[in-house]
């Protein structure tokens, strides 16, 4: 926590957000601006648990909300215990509603994982919520009676996610049409018990952060504002945060430390900055001292890199990213591989090709064919015979050479290597 800090170039922190691009839509700007430039609000941000971890997407707004905070703001994290029961509106098509056992589980798992963004103590500490607390005591007359009665079908209808749900074959469901609703009590609550006067979240949930404002007005005759982040997306404009098809997850078993580091790692030059500016607590000098670098000298990738550091180091730990990083280095020599432990190895040689071979196969001559690092024995030979064969990084040069059982890494791992990067992993079956 101590190393982030707010950039000081700036008056405000809401002026600094809106350079890093985080402002999209939001309520009255010039009174949001005057607000966050005064003395210390009170303000939200709601994650329902509808997996058991949170995604990239996710850590645009624990980050939006670290950032108010360290500019004296408190913040409240609510992890949606009765929202997360229902799910918002997906774009296509219903969401599975999950069992009320698993969604429990998976608040745990969220709470724990937002507290590593925010500091819960201090004059401005924040907060963990849960609106199960407030929802589930309330029967369903009352919810009509009290809540239901200020919302109007009209509006609701009119609402992007919705009206796009209607205008599908799927349709929508009153579970997810009355979503707004639940989401609309949930700052009305927080303004009566904290005193919130400022809700955060992506641009998509703008009808939802609205109908929470316009409750609030509506009940208490209050303003209250709303900031929408812009969605993510990459300049070739794909969606922004998935890899392979698949969601880049904060939790390392889901996702590993080295997976998160190569998706920053390969983030192109043309999203770099940007992504610098979002996702890193980097002053603005920083950043253009990096937009330069980039300019001048793309091949060396040092805003990739730092930006692979950052993030990483932000969501699981410097140790566990310097980890990554010797592991990368010693995949091609660069370092020893018998030194990394056996999660980080793992993960290190997901994506490479992959062979389980017998005790006895031991080989090198079989090792490079069984891996299809060499197509015959023959090529094997002269792989050998030339110095491109290497065992965990020790090069092979006597093509009679068995490989002992003592070499195996964590007992059961061999990394092979044909050149300077053409690599494969061995899974010895039995010693």
């Amino acid at each position: 926590m101590s190393a982030q800090k707010n950039d000081p170039t700036f008056e405000n922190v809401w002026q600094e957000l809106k350079w890093r691009g985080l402002v999209h839509v939001s309520t009255d700007e010039a009174e949001l601006e005057k607000m966050l430039a005064g003395d210390s609000i009170t303000y939200y941000c709601g994650f329902d648990p509808t997996a058991p971890s949170l995604h990239l997407g996710n850590l645009v707004q624990l980050l939006t909300m670290r950032r108010l905070q360290l500019a004296g703001h408190r913040p409240l994290a609510l992890v949606g215990g009765s929202t997360g029961l229902v799910g918002d509106p997906r774009p296509t098509a219903e969401r599975t509603m999950n069992t009320k056992e698993t969604v429990s589980e998976w608040v745990g798992y969220l709470q724990g994982q937002v507290q590593r963004f925010l500091s819960f103590e201090g004059d401005n500490a924040a907060q963990m919520v849960n609106n199960l607390d407030w929802t589930a005591p309330m029967s369903a007359i009352d919810f009509l009676r009290d809540i239901g009665k200020h919302f109007r079908v009209g509006t609701m209808i009119k609402k992007e996610i919705v009206s796009s749900r209607l205008n599908s074959d799927e349709g929508i469901s009153y579970a997810e049409f009355s979503y707004q609703v639940l989401q609309g009590m949930d700052y009305l609550q927080l303004f009566r018990d904290y005193n919130c006067v400022l809700e955060t979240g992506g641009s998509d949930q703008w009808g939802n952060l609205t109908a929470g404002t316009e409750l609030v007005r509506k009940v208490e005759g209050k303003s209250v504002h709303a900031l929408g982040t812009p969605l993510i997306t990459n300049s070739d404009g794909t969606k922004f945060g998935k890899s392979e098809g698949n969601a880049i997850w904060l939790d390392g078993t889901m996702t590993s430390p080295y997976a998160m580091y190569q998706f920053w790692l390969n983030t192109p030059d043309a999203d770099v900055v940007d992504r610098l500016k979002v996702f890193t607590f980097l002053s603005k000098a920083e950043i253009e001292e990096l937009a330069h670098a980039v300019a001048e000298e793309p091949h060396k990738r040092a805003a990739q890199r730092r930006l692979a550091y950052d993030v990483t180091s932000l969501i699981h730990g410097t140790e566990a990213t310097d980890k990554v990083i010797a592991a990368s280095a010693a995949l091609f020599g660069q370092g020893e591989i018998s030194e990394l432990d056996e999660a980080t190895l793992t993960a290190a040689t997901a994506e490479l090709p992959r062979v389980v071979v017998e005790a006895d196969g031991l080989g090198i001559i079989d090792l490079l064919v069984a891996s299809g690092l060499s197509a015959s024995n023959s090529a094997a030979r002269r792989t050998v015979a030339e110095g491109g064969a290497y065992v965990n990084n020790r090069k092979v040069t006597d093509a009679d050479t068995v490989v002992a059982g003592s070499e195996l890494l964590h007992g059961k791992y061999l990394l092979l290597r044909r050149g300077k990067r053409t690599l494969a992993t061995v899974e010895v079956a039995a010693v």
